[in-house]
């Protein structure tokens, strides 16, 4: 059975826990379980981890490779951006008054035939096209 979660940058980013010399974040440990469960990722979630792994927490290509061979190893092949995916996008942005970016997440995992999308930056138990937003570091 494939697994129909689609992450957030951010839930890569706890679950990885890149934060060097940090005390561990009690996100990450949450993180780190949804990850290791498997689901899916865009290319748009790809190119945010190596941005803010790079320029936020100053990490070298090399290790942003290695972190991204880890996101592919639970979450296989990221979905592609295509023009479909952003006239999607465009549309629920239009509809629900979403950022262009967050809409490009909901538009790859409603593509992508996902029914949850975890992310800490959109609101959480909204239900989008079927498609429903959890953010898994709120307290039960």
């Amino acid at each position: 059975m494939i697994n129909k979660d689609f992450f957030d940058t951010n839930v890569l980013l706890y679950a990885l826990d890149i934060r060097r010399g940090t005390a561990r974040d009690l996100r990450a440990d949450k993180a780190e379980e949804i990850l290791c469960r498997g689901g899916i990722v865009s290319v748009q979630v790809l190119n945010e981890f190596y941005d803010v792994a790079s320029r936020k927490f100053n990490l070298n290509s090399e290790k942003i490779a290695e972190l991204l061979q880890v996101v592919e190893a639970f979450c296989g092949r990221a979905i592609p951006l295509t023009a479909e995916t952003h006239t999607s996008a465009v549309d629920i942005t239009r509809r629900h008054a979403f950022r262009i970016y967050d809409s490009l997440i909901l538009a790859a995992a409603i593509q992508a035939g996902c029914t949850t999308v975890y992310t800490e930056d959109m609101q959480h138990g909204q239900v989008i096209e079927g498609v429903r937003i959890v953010n898994p570091f709120l307290a039960p």
